[in-house]
């Protein structure tokens, strides 16, 4: 193979081999909806990543970014694809606003109502209880 060739790979396989996605198809289905980019430009499943590139991953909450510090062209161990790129830390406003999200989460479960629809028998003789009926 030619050396030069070796030093390049497509993005969904680099995706998938480095574990940020579990298949190689979710990560071109990501790339499609424009949320992978490459060097802060969104980039499609076919793009071609070298060492050195910055990849920005969208997810729900978050957008995560990674340094591309290696390539390898068959699937490897977790622990060895960990080593084919660096993760950013998040920023402190990134950090507030995960701790504002999981607030705000905690907060609408306990508006919902505990029990759907119709009460059981032992819930009905209670609030005929209470109604002093």
């Amino acid at each position: 193979m030619d050396k030069n060739n070796e030093q390049k790979m497509r993005l969904d396989k680099w995706l998938k081999i480095a574990r940020i996605y579990k298949t190689r198809s979710k990560a071109g289905d990501a790339c499609e909806q424009g949320k992978v980019k490459v060097n802060e430009q969104v980039a499609k499943a076919a793009k071609t990543i070298k060492i050195g590139d910055v990849i920005a991953v969208k997810t729900k909450w978050k957008t995560r970014h990674f340094d591309v510090l290696g390539l390898s062209h068959k699937s490897i161990a977790a622990a060895q694809a960990r080593l084919l790129y660096h993760e950013h830390p998040p920023t402190p406003e990134e950090v507030e606003a995960e701790e504002l999200r999981a607030m705000l989460y905690k907060s609408g479960k306990r508006l919902r109502p505990k029990y759907k629809g119709r009460p059981t028998k032992k819930e009905g003789r209670a609030i005929r209880k209470l109604k002093g009926r």
